[in-house]
């Protein structure tokens, strides 16, 4: 286990040494002190290791990660696990706004809840939330995995393409072009893995499916007031 105390090493020092094990991955565990919110720690890992941060973060922590499984026993600030690419995140608090955007792969588990913009412009990634989302969440997401054990704010996947959201709780109100659709077995299947894997005690059954009608694909001039 390599231990590194924050409060005595630069930031700098830290995620260089991380991403150092893309060369030479012979330091597998770290744990990370004394935090104090500071921002982008554990970005741009790409080796197979594991990260625990004791305590919250702030802006951009695991971005970009591949391969690696970061923990953070606080809350995380906004961007967390931004266009990340695999791998595995796990907020064991709440985490800001926009987490996991852009993000084309991997699995993000946040055990508390999560900000507005929750997903934003997700493109493969698979996002699991213990509690509730904020407003516009899963905008503009392109393809992967929201699954919500809470409740949804407003605006959910406005401007949707074909990721699918999955919420337990109520749903504030839906945006542009997002429906509730027909839960299929495949979706079940989904929706049971993701669920395992994160450690949700939740059924696939007492989930709806949210995902796009497809009518703002092509502009159209009878649906411009969509727009």
């Amino acid at each position: 286990m390599q231990t590194v105390d924050l409060a005595n090493t630069p930031l700098r020092e830290l995620n260089t040494a991380l991403q150092a094990q893309a060369v030479t991955t012979n330091q597998t565990q770290w744990e990370v002190l004394n935090p104090k919110g500071a921002h982008a720690i554990a970005v741009g890992l790409d080796a197979p290791i594991e990260v625990t941060v004791n305590g919250s973060t702030g802006y951009y922590c695991a971005g970009m990660n591949k391969q690696a499984t970061i923990n953070v026993t606080g809350s995380a600030g906004p961007g967390v696990a931004e266009n990340m690419m695999s791998g595995t995140v796990v907020i064991e608090g709440d985490a800001s706004q926009y987490a996991g955007a852009t993000g084309h792969g991997g699995l993000l588990v946040i055990k508390g809840n999560a900000s507005s913009r929750c997903g934003i412009s997700m493109k493969g990634i698979d996002i699991v939330v213990f509690g509730n989302i904020g407003h516009m969440s899963a905008f503009m997401a392109q393809s992967g995995n929201l699954v919500v054990l809470g409740d949804a704010g407003d605006a959910l996947g406005d401007s949707l393409y074909e990721a699918r959201l999955f919420v337990r709780g109520s749903v504030k109100s839906l945006g542009s072009d997002c429906i509730e659709k027909e839960m299929r077995p495949e979706h079940l299947e989904i929706l049971r893995d993701l669920l395992e894997r994160s450690g949700a005690d939740a059924r696939p059954e007492e989930f709806k499916r949210y995902g796009s009608a497809r009518k703002l694909y092509n502009f159209h001039v009878d649906h411009a007031g969509a727009y």
